[in-house]
């Protein structure tokens, strides 16, 4: 435990320099994810304009579906690389270095985007920022983890998880806010909406100057270089299975039912106006209204899902918190987009599944760490949570595909995912290899 850590308590046993340590780590994890969705939701608008077409015609449409799915597996294939390779980095120079890099490497990466004159330009920029998205993950769960004691690790791990949704919240509200409010002209509303992304650079800074790298870790510095081959070592072999296994099964689901939130949202809200009779314009507006009911609906249940793993984890145990997390998982989105619901109805379905698709996440955050000792912890960490992105990268261009499918788009994806459904079954299959870590003290 740190020395700071030796002073008063405060709320939650913790004291006020343990606090600083997690809202930072938070801030991190939140722009994290806030900076890594803004293209989704300015790509309507950037795509025609960097291609050169007319925004809202039907040759725009289809490229932005092509084009965002690419951009998106280019996301998760960089945050993949960026999660391993900075995990890495974070057990060589220190976590809180490793932090201030990663959040300036993905804060002007996204800025950046702003002045892109073409579509190569915006990739470039994209792959930049995915790497410090997934740098920053590693580096922040293992300082956490490392600083406050081990009686609220579970609570400062999921603390720091409750960032994600609220990252979601900001970039919603940010761009309806730019693109809707202040900056009319569409072709250009999108640039304002990247220049955002500098603000994780400023928090960067805030960082640098009152965080302190973990007692525990300067312990261990210098010794030995972690090596990424050593997690398929007979002493962590089965470790590494244990946190893959677990953080792949959930990465796919997520990312399955996140990704079609636009497909689902849509479809819906077109079958409803077709059914009251609506005209375009009228049309248009329930279809964003339901795409916004449908991804509030998710996050807000993804927030509260992350604050439930707290008592699952530390009065069940690891594994029986996974058990609960993706038996229900495999329930809700079964129950969302098998069963025949009215279109309002399957939109609030959404709410259930963040609850458990979105919340189990917020046990990774303090699972991962707890799995290796500390000149291993960045290592382990990132690589078993992120490196099954580079499978679940394959997810948006098959959400592309189906949506280019116009009409046909709806019926589709409400069959891909009550298949997706099976996944966190197969999780559940997985749990004999998961490693119990309930009431241990973090591996020095």
């Amino acid at each position: 435990m740190d020395s700071v850590a030796k002073s008063e308590r405060t709320f939650l046993d913790m004291n006020g320099y343990q606090w600083t340590v997690i809202f930072a780590a938070w801030l991190g994890w939140g722009f994290d994810v806030f900076d890594g969705l803004l293209f989704n939701y300015v790509a309507p608008n950037c795509v025609p304009t960097l291609l050169g077409l007319t925004i809202g015609s039907p040759e725009a449409k289809a490229a932005t579906l092509q084009w965002t799915g690419i951009l998106t597996s280019i996301l998760l294939i960089g945050w993949a690389i960026g999660g391993v390779l900075f995990g890495k980095v974070a057990d060589k120079i220190g976590r809180t270095k490793t932090l201030l890099l990663t959040m300036l490497l993905y804060a002007l990466g996204t800025a950046a985007c702003a002045f892109a004159p073409n579509m190569w330009f915006l990739i470039i920029c994209r792959i930049i920022a995915s790497l410090g998205i997934g740098g920053e993950w590693a580096a922040g769960a293992a300082m956490v983890a490392e600083v406050v004691p081990d009686k609220r690790r579970v609570e400062a791990g999921a603390i720091l998880y409750t960032s994600a949704p609220m990252g979601l919240f900001l970039a919603t509200f940010l761009t309806f806010q730019i693109t809707g409010v202040y900056f009319n002209d569409p072709a250009v509303s999108w640039r304002y909406v990247f220049l955002c992304g500098l603000i994780p650079a400023a928090v960067a800074f805030v960082v640098r100057i009152f965080v302190k790298e973990p007692e525990r870790w300067k312990k261990v510095a210098g010794e030995q270089s972690a090596k990424i081959s050593e997690l398929f070592s007979p002493e962590y072999l089965w470790i590494t299975i244990s946190g893959f296994c677990m953080a792949i099964t959930a990465l796919i689901m997520w990312w399955s039912c996140n990704a079609f939130i636009p497909v689902v949202a849509n479809g819906l809200g077109a079958k409803e106006a077709s059914l009251t009779g609506l005209d375009a314009l009228a049309t248009e507006a329930l279809k964003q209204q339901w795409v916004r009911t449908a991804t509030n609906s998710f996050n807000l249940g993804g927030l509260i899902g992350t604050l439930l793993t707290i008592p699952a984890a530390k009065f069940l145990g690891r594994k029986k918190m996974f058990f609960i997390y993706f038996l229900l998982s495999a329930v809700s989105i079964m129950a969302a987009f098998g069963l025949n619901l009215e279109p309002h109805m399957r939109l609030y379905m959404y709410f259930p599944i963040g609850l458990t698709v979105f919340g189990v996440f917020g046990s990774f955050t303090y699972y991962l760490p707890e799995l290796y000792p500390t000149r291993l912890r960045g290592t382990g960490a990132g690589f078993t949570y992120n490196i099954g992105r580079l499978i679940a990268a394959a997810g948006p261009f098959l959400v592309g595909s189906i949506a280019a499918r116009g009409a046909n788009a709806l019926d589709s994806a409400l069959d891909v995912l009550f298949y997706v459904g099976f996944v966190p079954i197969a999780g559940l299959l997985a749990l004999p290899f998961v490693i119990e870590t309930k009431d241990r003290e973090l591996i020095d």
